[in-house]
C-alpha cells in the first residue's frame, strides 16, 4: 500500500473516531427494594428528572425525589443524574449520566456522551426517547410487583 493511501486512510479513522456517539449502561443487579430515591439535579433540565420519574413508575417502581442535599445513605436504593444540552444548528442533548446506589454504594450507571460527536448527525436524538432507553437498559428487570 503507498503512503498517500495510508495517510489517506489514518486520516478517515481519525476523523470518524472524533465523530463517536458513546452509549454505556451497566445495569443493577434485581433488588428487593420497591422504592428508588433520586437527587434532584436542578442544573438539569426539568423534563430529564419528569422522564426518569415516569420511566421508573411504569417498571414498578416507587420513586422519591430527594433534595439536592440528600446523602447517598438517606434510602438504601440513591440515584444521581446529570445531563447538558448544546446548540449546533438545534438544541440536543449532549451528554447524561445516571447513576445508582444500593447501600451507598455504586451498584449500576448509564452514560450517553455525544460531546465528540460533532460531525455525527446522530446526535441529535429525542431527549426523552434517550433518557427512557437508559432508564430500561439501567433497571433490565424492574421492580418486580
Amino acid at each position: 500500500m503507498e503512503m498517500k493511501t495510508k495517510i489517506a486512510l489514518l486520516t478517515a479513522t481519525l476523523l470518524m473516531s472524533a465523530c463517536a456517539i458513546r452509549q454505556q449502561v451497566r445495569p443493577v443487579e434485581r433488588f428487593e427494594e420497591k422504592q428508588v430515591c433520586i437527587v434532584e439535579n436542578t442544573a438539569v433540565k426539568n423534563g430529564f428528572l419528569e422522564v426518569y420519574r415516569r420511566t421508573l413508575t411504569q417498571k414498578g417502581y416507587e420513586v422519591r425525589v430527594m433534595p439536592a442535599s440528600a446523602a447517598l445513605t438517606e434510602c438504601p436504593i440513591m440515584s444521581t443524574y446529570t445531563a447538558n444540552w448544546r446548540w449546533d444548528l438545534a438544541t440536543y442533548m449532549a451528554f447524561a449520566e445516571i447513576k445508582v446506589y444500593k447501600n451507598a454504594k455504586p451498584s449500576g450507571e448509564a452514560v450517553y456522551d455525544s460531546t465528540h460527536g460533532s460531525g455525527n448527525m446522530n446526535k441529535f436524538i429525542s431527549a426523552e426517547t434517550k433518557i427512557t432507553e437508559l432508564v430500561n437498559q439501567l433497571f433490565p428487570g424492574g421492580s418486580g410487583r
